[in-house]
């Protein structure tokens, strides 16, 4: 790896040749050696220099996107040749909260499987409070979940995110967009107490002084699965639910995507393991759903 490029993206992180200096471990003097270096190499200047004050110039935005693409593929590089080092075996107890286990752990798993076949699997599924419950009682290894809130004696390890959407039937003679404020005239379908989705919605919906009550509630359901068979049914009907969870119904007009304006309801999935630390076989699986998965879930079918 080109450390040249390492200390351009410090330099442009904290604006600062002094901070990225203290990051890295060397000489303000080396730290302009090498940032001189690329602008002679690459014929462009990289920075601006005003007042004691650094700004990323034109040129140097662009070179700051192909470096962090560049040092991602090392980072990458490295990850894959470390999960080839060592022939696992043994038990990994996962849990995994409803949307994930339905969308995104099975293919996980059954790719660790070919790559390490002497592990076997344990797989806990429930809302976030469950999973994280069940670490606490050492049921599982390893929960991946999704939503906000964070148990102290825990620790959360960013995933991924997820863009939550306004669905309803592909027939239902609505317009394509609504304000926030609309929401609450809607008849909605939502996931159960407990769950990350509805964490989410929640906490979306109050920082516009919109409370669950104020919803028109027809049915709360424990799974995406049957408020998606519930909207095919009704479909006058409405929910907010993962937009993995639909991509099918999006692809085949059986469900359609209602755009509320100047508000996305976007959440993390992120990785809960005991504070106390995690066995080498989370770690390896950690780091190869990483891998499969380097992208931010989005509405883009």
């Amino acid at each position: 790896m080109d450390f040249r490029l390492k200390v351009f993206v410090e330099v442009a992180q904290h604006l600062s040749f002094t901070r990225a200096a203290k990051e890295l471990f060397v000489s303000q003097p080396a730290i302009t050696k090498h940032i001189q270096e690329l602008e002679s190499m690459y014929q462009v200047q990289l920075f601006e220099r005003s007042g004691g004050r650094i700004t990323l110039t034109h040129q140097g935005a662009i070179f700051l996107k192909h470096a962090n693409e560049i040092l991602g593929e090392y980072r990458s590089l490295k990850q894959e040749m470390e999960l080839l080092n060592g022939n696992f075996s043994g038990e990994l107890k996962i849990g995994a909260s409803t949307t994930i286990a339905q969308y995104l752990i099975s293919p996980l798993i059954a790719g660790f499987i070919k790559r390490f076949p002497q592990v076997r699997f344990t797989l806990l599924t429930g809302n976030s409070e469950q999973i994280e419950s069940a670490l606490e009682t050492h049921t599982i290894d390893l929960g991946i979940v999704e939503g906000s809130k964070r148990k102290q004696n825990l620790k959360y390890i960013h995933f991924a995110k997820d863009e939550l959407v306004l669905v309803t039937g592909y027939n239902n003679k609505c317009g394509e967009s609504i304000c926030i404020e609309d929401i609450k005239n809607l008849p909605l379908v939502l996931r159960e107490n407990g769950s990350g989705t509805l964490e989410v919605i929640e906490k979306k919906l109050q920082a516009h002084n919109i409370k669950l009550q104020d919803l028109n509630i027809l049915l709360q359901i424990g799974c995406t699965e049957g408020i998606k068979r519930f909207l095919e049914s009704m479909d006058n009907s409405y929910a907010i639910v993962s937009v993995i969870s639909v991509i099918n119904e999006l692809k085949q007009n059986i469900l359609k995507v209602i755009d509320i304006e100047d508000t996305e309801f976007v959440r993390e999935f992120a990785f809960v393991t005991p504070q106390g630390g995690y066995n080498e076989r989370v770690e390896k699986f950690m780091t190869f759903a990483v891998i499969q998965y380097p992208i931010t879930f989005g509405y883009n079918v």
